[in-house]
This record gives structure tokens, sequence and C-alpha cells, in this order.
């Protein structure tokens, strides 16, 4: 690379769900592209491709993103702009996006997407526990995005991305244990999580071997995540 070449911008995304493995764990799951071409040929990669002189960053990396994937989250945060001067052949810098998605809503778009005729392809679900080797340096994006999570999950109502519109206090500690990676105390998360504010109980029960679980949903007053002074046109693809 010469000093001469021009800087390149380019937008990636991160995609997140809880899926359920065959064993019934709960485990985080995201979408990596197979490249067809160098550099990195044959090596897995995160959903992405270069930004337009037409199109803001959040456009671009929800138009890559349903392109490669046919993925279409409704909302879309800013990440981090990756910008070391050795991370490319050529000079590039890489604005990031990451997303929550539910597995239902996953499993929806990728059906429709298939069904238009315009399935996507070289596109596989890894758990971020076992992802291959990585194009670029794109394990350490997903390393910070996955940090990015672990942080916010104490703070705001991150986790409840990953859920339906209904679920039980089980389900939610569900997704707060597989985000953070350890098992957490049943009783202390009901005070912790009830002492938020965040949930509302509904008077519905989940049924089934065990004694019914009350339903809860989110208080939609409070903001699935912090948006800042930006706005909605900066941070979401709605």
């Amino acid at each position: 690379m010469t000093l001469s070449q021009p800087i390149r911008v380019a937008v990636s995304t991160v995609i997140l769900t809880l899926r359920r493995t065959d064993d019934g764990r709960a485990v985080l799951a995201l979408p990596l592209v197979l490249r067809t071409r160098a550099p990195f040929a044959q090596q897995w990669a995160l959903p992405g491709g270069w930004l337009t002189a037409e199109e803001s960053p959040v456009d671009a990396a929800a138009r890559t993103l349903a392109e490669t994937t046919g993925l279409a989250p409704s909302y879309l945060e800013q990440l981090y702009a990756f910008g070391a001067v050795d991370r490319s052949p050529t000079r590039v810098v890489s604005i990031v996006y990451w997303a929550l998605l539910r597995q239902d809503d996953v499993e929806a778009q990728i059906a429709a997407h298939r069904a238009s005729g315009r399935a996507p392809e070289n596109v596989q679900w890894f758990e971020v526990d076992e992802l291959p080797a990585l194009a670029f340096d794109h394990a350490k994006i997903i390393e910070y995005a996955l940090w990015r999570l672990r942080n916010k999950v104490g703070y705001s109502r991150v986790a409840q991305g990953f859920l339906p519109e209904e679920f039980t206090l089980a389900e939610l500690r569900e997704a707060y244990e597989s985000i953070l990676g350890r098992q957490l105390d049943p009783a202390n998360f009901r005070r912790q999580v009830e002492a938020t504010g965040n949930l509302l109980p509904t008077d519905r029960f989940r049924t089934g071997s065990h004694r019914p679980a009350r339903l809860y949903r989110d208080n939609t007053d409070v903001e699935l995540a912090d948006r800042g002074p930006l706005g909605p046109e900066e941070t979401s693809t709605r």
C-alpha cells in the first residue's frame, strides 16, 4: 500500500440473535458471508460492502445486509469505526453497525427472501463461541460488539431485543445468561429486573410441565437502547 492510494469507506454489520441448540441451550449466533474473491478469498467475513456517494452509512449498512443475508432489522446502532492502516491490503475505513434480531424474525425474513427467488448465497450462521478464521480484522470487530453487548445489558433493555413481545422472567434470565456467559441466581435476578421498572406484568401465564409462569412485556416508554442526541436518522433504519 502506498500513501497515494485513496481511502475508501466500507460498512459492515454485526447481527446477533439468540438461538436454541439441539441440546436445548440458548446461544448467541451471527451470520457470516464466505468471500469469493481476494483478498481473503474463501474466508468468512461480516456482511458488508462499500459506502456509495448517494447514501448515508446507516442506509448502506441496511442495503448491504439485505443484499448479503436477506435480513432487515428495524434498528441499527453504530458500533465503531475501524480504520487501522494495516487492516486491509488497500486503505479502508469500515463503519460498523450492530443489531439484535429475534430468532423467529430471522427465520421469517430468510424464508421470505428465499421465496422471492433472491436467497442469499454463501451465508452461514455461527455460534459466537465457535467462529471460524475470519477475514480482515472481523474477529476483533465481533469481540468488540460482544463486549459492548455485555456492558449494555447491565443498564439497558438490550436483552429484550432477543425475546418475543411477551416473555417469562425465566426466558429473560436465560437471555441475560447467554449474553454474560454465566449463571444468575433466579431470586436475585427477579428482584433486580422488577426494580428497574422496565417490565410490565400481564394477566397471562405460560403453562407447561411446571407451574404457570407469568408473562411480562416491555415498558415501551423506555428505549431499547439509548440513541443519544443524534436522533433516529443516524441510528435507525426506520
